[in-house]
């Protein structure tokens, strides 16, 4: 099928004016939903010789949070679901899986903002199988398991998979997770896989580890939870999160959230790689 990316806009408005606008009642959104979805599926389009033009099927969209709690429904989830195929399909675009939503928010954002970054779920590079975790063994429990297709989005622009049981975060080049900002601590943070899911510890840092907005020495963390590490902002994601019951056992971590699991959630399999967000603040409204 022949591409036809110039028609892309005019097929999601035709789907977001059917599907979309009756559940958002009373947000003025459509236009923008529009380019930044049109935007985000352009810019992160794969070319392959065989299977033609590859859709992204990893979507984190960013709302305001007074506005989330109706783009986290599950019938706002599966109307987006809907146009993105439909749309990609209509214009020649080909899914290799069913395009995955996460919904996290920025509290900058009002409540007409949104923004949208896109990836591609993909399998690890081949260079980075195998690579051993230099932490110490006594770190976290022998025989952890490992949340499965946990991934933290930093500063809006790059993912990183999360498939070690631990995860030390900061400047220092020794950590799994390096991010080198003067505000980040060399040894800032670390992630643990316990019963299932990661914690997030502070590491006794400088700028303090905060977790929707809230400061935090030791947090579980759930899917749309968004970090900041001395003001570096990370979003952590996991596709499909299994219900856990017996971590309420786990007290007393902050931030546990009875039911958090069942928020839609998006995945990446891939050693870190540059995504667009479609400059997620363009078109803001300025402050009156």
């Amino acid at each position: 099928m022949k591409l036809k990316l110039d028609q892309l806009e005019v097929k999601l408005q035709s789907l977001v004016e059917g599907q979309l606008a009756g559940i958002l009642p009373g947000l003025r959104v459509e236009d923008r939903v529009i380019q930044r979805l049109a935007g985000a599926l352009k810019q992160n389009i794969i070319e392959q010789k065989d299977e033609g033009a590859i859709a992204p099927n990893v979507f984190t969209l960013i709302v305001a949070p007074d506005t989330s709690p109706i783009w986290k429904e599950q019938r706002t989830i599966e109307a987006l679901k809907s146009i993105i195929t439909t749309a990609g399909k209509e214009v020649g675009l080909k899914f290799t899986a069913q395009p995955t939503i996460t919904i996290t928010t920025d509290e900058n954002f009002s409540a007409d903002d949104i923004g949208v970054v896109a990836s591609h779920k993909l399998e690890p590079v081949a260079d980075t199988q195998g690579m051993e975790n230099p932490t110490p063994a006594s770190a976290t429990e022998a025989g952890e398991t490992i949340p499965e297709n946990a991934f933290l989005i930093i500063e809006g622009v790059k993912v990183h998979p999360l498939t070690e049981s631990v995860v030390n975060i900061g400047r220092r080049l020794e950590n799994q997770l390096v991010i080198d900002d003067p505000r980040v601590s060399r040894n800032h943070a670390q992630l643990r896989s316990i019963k299932g899911r990661y914690v997030l510890f502070d590491l006794n840092s400088t700028g303090g580890t905060f977790v929707n907005g809230q400061r935090t020495s030791q947090t579980v963390l759930y899917p749309g939870d968004v970090i900041s590490l001395a003001g570096v902002a990370l979003i952590f994601g996991q596709d499909n999160p299994p219900l856990r019951p017996d971590l309420a056992e786990t007290s007393p971590y902050e931030g546990q959230r009875p039911g958090a699991s069942e928020r839609p959630t998006a995945v990446v399999e891939q050693n870190t790689v540059d995504i667009h967000t479609d400059q997620l603040k363009q078109d803001k409204p300025k402050n009156k």
